[in-house]
């Protein structure tokens, strides 16, 4: 793709030339007659680099720097002087400009100074890609865990990561399907290749389809140029399609057609361009459901989910929290910090609806407000020392259920009971989804629901 130059200058005989002269290095310009112009400009299109003239009325090139560089300390400018104010553009350099050249200048010193800006950017982004891969592969060892669920998951990871197969990781949200995803990439054949994630719920619709693919000039108002989208940029490596779940319908044919041809079409764009990339999927929503309900394409979830991990929350694999909590403190510093016997109790009793996230979190925040350096009961947050001493609760999605354990005691019968018809009610009285949701056979289910004469309203039990 070219790169973008953004070219600044009052005098229009000198912004013509400027401009005729990138165009004829190949080059996609942008003029602006203005400081203001150029600064809404700026934030429109995202420049690979300014060329901006250093005198000019209303806002000059300094002060239309010190705007750039507030915005973006990567941007790239280069500051165009006459002879006898060097001065100013020296001032500039320590202002944050890249160089800059003098007028009248040469094609060649134009030539040679806009490439060597170009490739000091480019060599930049890539030192950047680089210390994220670094951080990437330390932020692996946070995937903790001795559990026997745990020890299922890292078995399918070692088997699947040097494949090809599509995954979809499954789990509530905060157990760590992110760091699952960046495990795969880093212990695969790609390891070295990008890995670029992004939320599909955490964008707009009418962006999310060129975020995902690109677009080319003029596919809409304010395409000002051409732009690959993730998947392009993900081209030899991993793509990571978090909150899959939420995908617009209207987008999930094009996701489909593109694990199919392994080839992406621009927005705007008539002519595909083959990719060579591995997906990744994740969604803490019931996907199945999502599909039976018509809200998700059975042929995308089956194309996706090749290889199904799923992540367990942290209730279901209590003997993993003391893991963690020792790792947390390490973590901020805080190596010799200890839990005693009644604290730590209610540390792993508690039910963690936002699972290791909220435990990191929490931990942190114990650490700041604790009275020493054995933390107690009374250290803690009184949603733990409540939620973990006197009930039993259950998230699943955004449902939360709690069930109050009087002095006198409580009937398991009626518990057991009462879990039966919530997860009927909550699955719409599907019996094989709300065995699912119980982690039980269909027909233990069934024998349950004889046994307590359970039956779906409005019919004979």
């Amino acid at each position: 793709m070219k790169p973008l130059i953004l070219v600044v200058d009052d005098d229009a005989s000198l912004r013509r030339v400027l401009e005729y002269n990138l165009l004829e290095e190949g080059y996609q310009v942008v003029p602006a007659s203005s400081g203001e112009e150029g600064l809404r400009l700026f934030d429109e299109i995202s420049p690979d680099l300014v060329i901006t003239d250093m005198k000019m009325p209303g806002i000059s090139g300094m002060q239309l720097l010190s705007a750039i560089r507030e915005r973006s300390l990567d941007a790239m400018v280069i500051i165009i002087t006459a002879f006898g104010t060097i001065d100013l553009a020296v001032k500039a350099i320590k202002s944050g400009a890249y160089d800059y050249i003098t007028k009248p200048y040469s094609r060649d010193a134009l030539r040679i100074t806009v490439a060597n800006a170009l490739r000091f950017k480019g060599l930049a982004t890539e030192n950047r890609r680089l210390k994220s891969e670094l951080s990437d592969r330390a932020d692996f060892r946070t995937i903790i865990g001795a559990s026997s669920a745990m020890e299922k998951v890292f078995g399918i990871v070692d088997r699947v990561a040097d494949t090809e197969a599509s995954v979809l990781i499954t789990g509530e949200s905060g157990t760590g399907k992110e760091l699952v995803a960046r495990s795969i990439h880093l212990r695969s054949s790609r390891q070295n290749k990008p890995f670029v994630a992004i939320n599909c719920a955490a964008i707009p619709y009418d962006l999310l389809e060129s975020e995902l693919f690109g677009h080319v000039k003029g596919a809409f108002t304010g395409a000002v140029r051409d732009r690959e989208g993730k998947f392009q940029l993900a081209d030899g490596g991993t793509i990571f399609l978090d909150e899959i779940g939420e995908l617009p319908v209207g987008l999930q044919p094009k996701l489909l057609r593109v694990l199919q041809e392994k080839a992406v079409e621009p927005v705007g764009g008539t002519k595909p361009s083959k990719l060579d990339l591995r997906i990744l999927a994740a969604t803490n929503l019931d996907i199945e459901k999502a599909v039976s309900e018509g809200k998700f394409r059975e042929d995308l979830y089956y194309r996706l989910s090749v290889i199904p991990i799923h992540l367990p929350p942290l209730r279901e694999r209590r003997e993993d929290i003391q893991l963690l909590i020792k790792y947390f403190c390490g973590k901020h510093g805080e190596r010799k910090v200890s839990f005693d016997r009644e604290c730590m109790e209610l540390m792993v009793s508690y039910r963690w609806p936002g699972n290791v996230r909220e435990l990191e979190n929490s931990i942190e925040r114990i650490l700041i407000m604790r009275n020493g350096d054995t933390i107690k009961a009374d250290d803690l947050p009184e949603k733990i020392r409540s939620g973990a001493s006197n009930s039993l609760s259950g998230i699943n999605g955004n449902e939360e259920v709690i069930v109050r354990f009087p002095d006198d005691g409580y009937s398991l019968e009626r518990l057991e009971r009462e879990a039966v018809v919530h997860a009927l009610e909550r699955n719409r009285w599907n019996q094989a989804a709300a065995a699912r949701f119980l982690r039980i056979p269909r027909h233990t289910l069934i024998y349950r629901m004889e046994k307590y004469g359970i039956s779906m309203p409005g019919k004979s039990g």
